[in-house]
């Protein structure tokens, strides 16, 4: 019995010594693991240097002539959204919910200045040492990402801008004053009381046409009280008075937290706006 046993321990070590060898014996060492790419440029209106992470699905690479839409995240850092927007594209893409996009993170240096407009507020500017760039912030995506982007990378007309909280209030400000910089605007629990709720106010009486053929705006809220509340009538006063080329919806998410709002309210405006053969 004894020798059956010291057979058998014999056997096992045989076979855990030649699945080392297959495996190459002891672990490598760890290496980085690459996740799209990153780049800086010298901003000429922002006066200072901005990274930018970049996410494009496999079908990007799949073929040279495939061009795809791009859509831009502020708050798009490492540390930040780029990498769980990045990855609901890869897996949503990968099993066929969505459309391919180009994903464009803009990494924050100062977040509250580049996602607020000027305010009256004294609250509002205490948030911050410097508050109310938001239009400069456009002008550097206008002017200076977009051409890069669409220079560096195979890319399509059409562009989308998603965001949450202060960068869900830059969303909706700049379907306000500049609605042709993007066919697609997405915003979650967008800060709308900034300014005495000055974008609520002039939802009011929002009116004129695009230059595009159709925008959409996309809007979700979480269990936040206010923030939910100045949404949903932000959803009823652009139901009204919004101009017959913008597309609305509102998706109320009482069950998610303002902390907790952004992963799963993008899956579903994803899949919802970007629906593959629309």
């Amino acid at each position: 019995m004894r020798g059956v046993w010291v057979t058998a321990v014999a056997l096992v070590f045989v076979v855990a010594s030649a699945l080392a060898q297959r495996d190459g014996g002891s672990p490598t060492q760890p290496v980085p693991l690459t996740f799209g790419e990153t780049f800086t440029l010298q901003s000429e209106i922002l006066s200072e240097v901005r990274r930018i992470n970049v996410y494009a699905p496999p079908p990007y690479a799949q073929s040279p002539d495939t061009r795809l839409p791009v859509l831009y995240m502020p708050d798009g850092g490492m540390a930040e959204d780029f990498l769980h927007i990045a990855g609901l594209i890869q897996v949503s893409v990968g099993n066929g919910t969505m459309r391919p996009f180009l994903l464009v993170g803009i990494e924050n240096t100062e977040r509250r200045r580049d996602l607020t407009g000027p305010t009256q507020s004294a609250d509002d500017k205490k948030i911050a040492p410097r508050v109310g760039g938001s239009a400069a912030f456009r002008r550097f995506i206008r002017s200076e990402l977009m051409p890069i982007v669409n220079t560096r990378y195979r890319t399509t007309p059409e562009t989308a801008i998603m965001g949450e909280s202060l960068a869900g209030l830059f969303v909706v400000e700049t379907l306000f004053v500049e609605p042709d910089l993007f066919d697609t605007y997405i915003a979650f629990d967008p800060s709308l009381w900034w300014n005495n709720k000055e974008l609520l106010e002039k939802a009011g009486s929002r009116s004129g046409a695009s230059g595009k053929q159709q925008r959409t705006l996309y809007l979700a809220s979480s269990d936040e009280k206010d923030l939910s509340l100045l949404t949903q009538q932000l959803a009823d006063r652009l139901r009204k008075n919004a101009p017959a080329d913008l597309r609305l919806h509102y998706e109320p998410m009482p069950q998610e937290t303002h902390a907790t709002i952004y992963h799963p309210a993008a899956l579903q405006a994803l899949r919802r706006l970007f629906k593959p053969g629309r």
